[in-house]
C-alpha cells in the first residue's frame, strides 16, 4: 500500500509540473506598456479599449499579470480594487490573477480600463522587473479580449513623487502624490474621450513567457476583500495658523485607503498619514493631494495602516466628508475563544487583530515598517489562522512555502524574508523553523494538502542536507548570514538551533511518510532517536540545558524548545518548571514556546497566570488593539518597537489548542481530540473552523460537576478527554460511565482512563456531556 501512495505521489510531481508549464506558455496576449514609459520609480499607467461583445458569454475568466498593482473598470464599473500580488513567485518570474470579468460585460459597445500602478523599486517583500507593464488574456467559446496593439495608455499625468523624507528601504511601495489641476477626468468611463488626453496606442512586449517577466504562475491566495468605504468613529479638528489637523479615528488598526470629498480653490496641499507613519522606527507611506478649484473627491490607493487617519488640510480648504475604505484578505473571522477571565478574551481579539493586519501578499512581521515575510514570525502567524480564520487563510501559507523553497539557492540554503530584491540573508533558526514541525508538517497537518509537501519535500531535503553534526552527535554550528536567535539578552543559540533541528526533523520525517518514502522515514527516525541522546548527554548538566559556551541564566526561550519537540524526558520537569518560574528572557515571539511548554508539562495554572503576567501592558493597554514586537512600545521594545507585530500573537494559539484542547490528531481533522487544561478558569467556549467544517466546544466546570457541550462535524470523530475523578458521566442525558464502569451507548465509545481524564470517543454530532465528580 505504502509503495503505491509513494508511486502515485511520484506520478503527480511532474504531471503538476506539466499542468504548470502548460498555463505558463498558453497565452496570446502581449505584454504592453505607454509610449512614453520611462520605467521610472512610482509609476502610473492608464490603459483603455473598447471592444464588441456579439454574444455575452456566461463565464468569462481573464487572466491578469502586472508588475505591480492594477485596478480595473469595465463599462465604468470597477471591478477589482487593487489587483496583483507582489512579483515572486520564484526569483525570476511573475504572478497573475484571475478576474471572471462576464458579470459586467453587456452586448454590443464594452469598454476596459485598467490603472496599473508600477513600484519600480526593490523591497522586502518584492522584486521588481524594471518595467511596468500588463498583460491581459480572456477567450471563451466565441469571445475573445487580449492586450494588444488596440489598446491605448497614456502615463497618468497626475501621480507624482513626494518630496522630503521617503518610506523606507524596506518598503517597495512610494508616497502618492496626486496633483488634480493635471487630472484627466474619469478616464475609466464608459464612454470616455480620450482624445487629446495624453492617450496613445501601447506598444507590445511580447507574449509570456518572456523577460523580464518570465513564467507567469497564477495568484494561489484570493483577492482582497473590500469592505466599502465606511465612516470613521470619530473626527476631531485641531485649529492651527495655516493648516488644521483632522484627527480621524478607526475602530482598530486597518489597512486601509483614505477618501475625501472637499471644496477648494487650485494650488492647496493636503497631507495624509497615519499614526503608524513611524510605525517601530523610520517611516513608512504618506499620501498628498494638490487641489483644483471647485468641489472634488479622491482616494488615495496606496494602503497604510494605523488607528488613526491625520489629514492636514489648508484652513481655506472646505471639507465637505472624510470616509475609509478597509481592504484586507479574503478570509472570515470564524474562529471563537472566550472564558470567564476577560483578560484572555482581549488577548484573543487582539491576537486576531494582530493576525489579520499582518496578512496581505504575504505574512508581514509589521504592516508599516517592513511588510517582510520573515519566517519565524510567519510560523507563529500560520498556526494562528487555522483556529482563527476560515480555511482561505491557508493559502497564505501555502504560498509562502512554496516561495520559500522556489528561492532556494544552488548550494541548498534557504533564506527570508522572500519575495525579496534587496535582502539575501539567512536566518539559520528560522529556516529550521519554517520547513519543521510547527511550519510545513502544521500545515499539511490542518489542509491534508499532500500537493504542495510533495512539491517542498526535496528542498527540505536539501536544506536539512546542509546541517551537519559534530564528533558527539550534536550540530555543527551554523551562522549563516545572520546569526539570530531572538530579541532581547542572554541568548543560548546553539542550543536553541539544536532544537530547532530535531524539530525540522520529526517534520521531515513525517513529510516523508505521508509521501511513502518509508526509507527515508525510517533513517530520519533513527537520525533523531541519536540526536536525541547526544542532545541530553551534551547539553543537560542537573539543573537544566545549556551549551558549554554559554555563560548566564539558564535560556528559558531554549529549554521550552527542549519540552515542545520531545527532546525533554518527563523526569527533568521539575527542575525545567523552575526555570520557567524563575526566568523571564523570552520576546514576545518565543514566549509562545514557553507556555506551550508550560501545558505539556501539565502545569495550566502556571501557563495562564505566566501568559497574563507578560502580557499585561499590551493586553491592558486601552487604545492599541493589536499586539507589540516587544514587552514595551518604542524604545523600550525590540528592533524599532512596532506595535502590531504578527510573532506575539501565539497565545491565541496556547487558548485554543491548550486551554480548550482542540487539535487534530490525524491529517485534516480526520480525527481530532478535545483536551481541555482549564487551570483557574471555570467556563470556556471555542469555534475552531477546520476544513472539516465549525468544532464547537462549550465548557463549564464547579467544585464538583463538569459539562462539554459539543458539535462533532461530518466525516470526523472527536477523541474527548474530560478533566476530572469522574462518579457519573452522561452523554445527552444517557449515562455512560459510573463507578469505574462504562456503559453501552449506541455513540459513544470508550476508550481508556488515564492522567486523570476520561477518554471517549465520539462520532459526528452534537453531544452534550456531564459529569459528576467521586
Amino acid at each position: 500500500m505504502a509503495a503505491r501512495k509513494k508511486i502515485l505521489v511520484l506520478l503527480l510531481i511532474p504531471f503538476i509540473c506539466l499542468q504548470l508549464l502548460n498555463a505558463q506558455n498558453d497565452w496570446q496576449g502581449q505584454w504592453i506598456t505607454a509610449f512614453e514609459n520611462q520605467s521610472e520609480t512610482n509609476t502610473w499607467i492608464a490603459f483603455r479599449k473598447e471592444f464588441d461583445v456579439q454574444d455575452k458569454p456566461s463565464a468569462a475568466p481573464a487572466r491578469i499579470a502586472v508588475d505591480s498593482k492594477y485596478w480595473l473598470w469595465i463599462n465604468g464599473m470597477q471591478v477589482v480594487f487593487e489587483g496583483g500580488v507582489k512579483r515572486g513567485p520564484t526569483p525570476l518570474d511573475t504572478y497573475y490573477d484571475e478576474v471572471d470579468i462576464a458579470p459586467y460585460l453587456k452586448e454590443g459597445k464594452n469598454s476596459i480600463a485598467i490603472l496599473l500602478w508600477y513600484f519600480g523599486k526593490e523591497g522586502f517583500s518584492h522584486k521588481s522587473s524594471g518595467t511596468p507593464a500588463m498583460v491581459l488574456d480572456c477567450r471563451t467559446d466565441g469571445f475573445k479580449l487580449l492586450s494588444d496593439e488596440t489598446w491605448v495608455a497614456a502615463m497618468h499625468p497626475a501621480y507624482e513623487n513626494t518630496y522630503g523624507v521617503q518610506p523606507n528601504f524596506r518598503l517597495s511601495e512610494s508616497n502618492i502624490r496626486y496633483d488634480a489641476r493635471r487630472d484627466i477626468g474619469e478616464w475609466y468611463a464608459e464612454d470616455y474621450n480620450t482624445a487629446g488626453k495624453g492617450f496613445r496606442p501601447v506598444i507590445q512586449l511580447g507574449k509570456p513567457p518572456v523577460s523580464p517577466w518570465n513564467d507567469l504562475y497564477e495568484r494561489i491566495i484570493p483577492l482582497w476583500k473590500d469592505y466599502g468605504l465606511k465612516e470613521y468613529v470619530s473626527i476631531i479638528r485641531i485649529s492651527g495658523d495655516i493648516y488644521d489637523t483632522i484627527v480621524c479615528r478607526l475602530p482598530y488598526n486597518a489597512q486601509i485607503t483614505p477618501w475625501f470629498m472637499v471644496s477648494s480653490d487650485e494650488g492647496k496641499q493636503i497631507t495624509i498619514y497615519t499614526d503608524h507613519y513611524y510605525g517601530g522606527g523610520p517611516p513608512n507611506v504618506r499620501a498628498e493631494y494638490i487641489t483644483r478649484s471647485g468641489r472634488q473627491e479622491y482616494e488615495s490607493l496606496g494602503w497604510m495602516n494605523g488607528h488613526n487617519v491625520y489629514y492636514i488640510i489648508p484652513k481655506a480648504v472646505e471639507i465637505e466628508k472624510l470616509q475609509y475604505r478597509e481592504t484586507g484578505f479574503n478570509s472570515e473571522f470564524t474562529g471563537m475563544f472566550s472564558c470567564n477571565d476577560s483578560f484572555f478574551n482581549r488577548l484573543w481579539e487582539k491576537a486576531v487583530r494582530t493576525l489579520y493586519i499582518t496578512m496581505r501578499d504575504t505574512y508581514m512581521d509589521c504592516p508599516d515598517r517592513e511588510r517582510s515575510q520573515w519566517w519565524g514570525d510567519m510560523v507563529n502567524e500560520s498556526g494562528e489562522a487555522f483556529y482563527a480564520l476560515d480555511p482561505r487563510s491557508a493559502t497564505l501559507t501555502k504560498k509562502g512555502m512554496l516561495e520559500l523553497i522556489r528561492w532556494q539557492r544552488p548550494d541548498g540554503t534557504i533564506f527570508s524574508p522572500i519575495p525579496a530584491g534587496n535582502w539575501n540573508r539567512e536566518l539559520p533558526g528560522q529556516m529550521l523553523a519554517s520547513i519543521g514541525y510547527y511550519g510545513f508538517w502544521n500545515y499539511y497537518f490542518n489542509t491534508g494538502d499532500t500537493q504542495t509537501i510533495a512539491e517542498v519535500y526535496q528542498g527540505v531535503k536539501r536544506y536539512l542536507d546542509v546541517w551537519k553534526l559534530k564528533s558527539d552527535g550534536t550540530l555543527v554550528e551554523r551562522t549563516g548570514d545572520w546569526y539570530w536567535g531572538d530579541w532581547g539578552t542572554m541568548i543560548d543559540k546553539q542550543l536553541l538551533f539544536n532544537s530547532w533541528y530535531y524539530l525540522a526533523l520529526k517534520g521531515y520525517r513525517n513529510m516523508a511518510v505521508i509521501l511513502g518514502e518509508n526509507h527515508e522515514a525510517t533513517e530520519t527516525q533513527n537520525r533523531m532517536d541519536a540526536f536525541r541522546n547526544a542532545y541530553n548527554e551534551a547539553f543537560w548538566d542537573g539543573k537544566g540545558y545549556r551549551t558549554k559556551e554559554y555563560e548566564g541564566s539558564y535560556d528559558d526561550r531554549a529549554q521550552s524548545l527542549a519540552v515542545v519537540s520531545g527532546l525533554a524526558n518527563t523526569d527533568k520537569y521539575p527542575e525545567l518548571l523552575h526555570i520557567f518560574q524563575t526566568t523571564f528572557l523570552a520576546s514576545p515571539y518565543m514566549e509562545k514556546y514557553v507556555i506551550e511548554a508550560l501545558f505539556i508539562m501539565d502545569q495550566p495554572e502556571y501557563g495562564l497566570e505566566r501568559l497574563k503576567s507578560r502580557f499585561a501592558e499590551m493586553v491592558n493597554h486601552p487604545e492599541i488593539t493589536t499586539l507589540w514586537e516587544g514587552w514595551g512600545i518604542g524604545r523600550t521594545g525590540y528592533g524599532g518597537g512596532s506595535t502590531n507585530h504578527a510573532w506575539s500573537g501565539g497565545g491565541l494559539t496556547i487558548l485554543s489548542q491548550y486551554v480548550a484542547g482542540i487539535y487534530p490528531i490525524e491529517p485534516a481533522y480526520s480525527k481530532f481530540q478535545v483536551r481541555p487544561q482549564l487551570g483557574m478558569l471555570t467556563s470556556v467556549s471555542c469555534r475552531v473552523p477546520s476544513v472539516k467544517g465549525e468544532i464547537a466546544v462549550d465548557m463549564e466546570k464547579s467544585e464538583k460537576t463538569f459539562s462539554m457541550k459539543i458539535i462533532v462535524p461530518s466525516d470526523t470523530k472527536a477523541i474527548v478527554h474530560l478533566p476530572g475523578n469522574y462518579a457519573h458521566v452522561q452523554a445527552n442525558k444517557k449515562e455512560i460511565f459510573s463507578n469505574g464502569e462504562y456503559k453501552i451507548h449506541e455513540s459513544v465509545r470508550f476508550i481508556e482512563e488515564n492522567h486523570n481524564y476520561l477518554v471517549f470517543e465520539l462520532p459526528e454530532g452534537e453531544f452534550l456531556i456531564n459529569g459528576e465528580e467521586r
